[in-house]
């Protein structure tokens, strides 16, 4: 029995300029230079200086620091803030699920993101915009063609203030020359020039502005050669509701963005690891992630012990991870994905309950107070 798929053609896509949006960028951003609301919270601000000192060692010796964050970063207005890290060098790799990739692109691309999910879904409308699915999935087609990472993809089309587009012939002469040294660059160029045609592409450089990049934590981070990478789950995005959706380009550029995020965590003794308001994508890239690096690492007769890890987010945990190790599986902090994950990982481990708008600028602000920035050392 043939197995029958719904047809996206099918769609009535709107213009994204149609939409309510709950998020206004130039009204609800946090300036990185706002002094930080004071945490109540003796412990967490002792834990943030902590944190802050763990990056200043792990900076000074050019050991990484990672950010992985929940998309809810970018929709509550801290890119100012993010960048600022970027910019002072404090950051060298940032990951981030498919929608923090969603909403910093809207950000940059209209000033506005965060649609009304309950009232859109009621009218068939809910990420069926046509501007968001066309040109991310453009950009992904483009960047598995060039050989980029997800996150990459993205960012340079915003920093770019475009892409440039392939005549479809020279990408099938492409995959006619590439089809034996590398299947992968020769599959890519098949799939580009496949969709130029279907969708009739323009080719040459396509002009897409961005008025409003300066709020991009991507674009920032490809200006500085900071990693980003994406880590998306299929169907959990509203691209996925555009026909111009490619599988194999979106795992294309996702598997290159999760080798790479591999690769960093392959440094990450002495390194600093922040996993902040990301409870299911942070946890369960980083202890594939360290395994496999871990699984080197013994074989070259070293071990990774020394990997310092903040977790951040908002539910309470009455459990002490630290001094008591896992809980047993009838108490309730077993089931906290995040805690429960990084607390196997080895290292040292701390968890916070903060609010991220209180959390960011409180760490710039602690790091911003040293003399010795280095100054986007990666």
């Amino acid at each position: 029995m043939p197995h029958y798929r719904f047809d996206r053609r099918r769609l009535l896509f709107r213009k994204l300029e149609e939409r309510k949006n709950k998020v206004n960028i130039l009204r609800d951003h946090i300036p990185a230079s706002k002094r930080p609301e004071s945490l109540t919270d003796e412990k967490a601000r002792e834990l943030i200086s902590l944190t802050a000192e763990k990056i200043r060692m792990a900076r000074r010796i050019n050991k990484p620091v990672v950010l992985a964050f929940g998309a809810h970063a970018i929709k509550n207005g801290l890119s100012p803030v993010l960048i600022e890290l970027i910019r002072q060098g404090w950051i060298t790799h940032m990951a981030t699920n498919g929608a923090g990739i969603i909403h910093d692109w809207e950000l940059a691309y209209i000033g506005e993101t965060s649609e009304d999910v309950r009232e859109n879904t009621s009218k068939g409308q809910f990420g069926i915009w046509h501007e968001t699915g066309y040109y991310i999935n453009l950009a992904l087609l483009s960047g598995a063609f060039q050989g980029l990472g997800y996150g990459e993809s993205v960012g340079k089309m915003i920093f770019d203030d475009g892409l440039f587009i392939p005549d479809p012939d020279e990408l099938r002469k492409t995959a006619v020359e590439e089809s034996v040294r590398n299947p992968e660059r020769a599959a890519a160029a098949i799939d580009l020039a496949g969709a130029i045609e279907n969708f009739r592409i323009q080719t040459g450089f396509i002009k897409i502005s961005h008025p409003f990049k300066q709020f991009s934590v991507q674009s920032a981070a490809f200006q500085y050669g900071v990693k980003f990478t994406g880590h998306p789950m299929i169907g959990h995005d509203i691209i996925y509701t555009h026909p111009l959706n490619n599988g194999a380009a979106l795992g294309r550029t996702a598997l290159n963005d999760f080798l790479s995020f591999v690769q960093t965590i392959s440094d990450i003794d002495q390194g600093v690891y922040m996993s902040v308001g990301s409870a299911i994508m942070s946890p369960m890239i980083f202890e594939k992630a360290l395994s496999m690096a871990q699984n080197i690492a013994i074989q070259e007769k070293r071990h990774i012990d020394r990997h310092f890890m903040l977790v951040v987010d908002l539910t309470e945990s009455q459990h002490d991870w630290k001094s008591d190790g896992e809980p047993s599986e009838n108490n309730p902090a077993y089931y906290m994905r995040y805690c429960k994950t990084f607390s196997r990982m080895g290292g040292e481990m701390h968890y916070l309950r903060a609010d991220n708008r209180l959390f960011f600028p409180a760490l710039l602000n602690e790091l911003s107070d040293d003399s010795l920035i280095p100054d986007n050392k990666n």
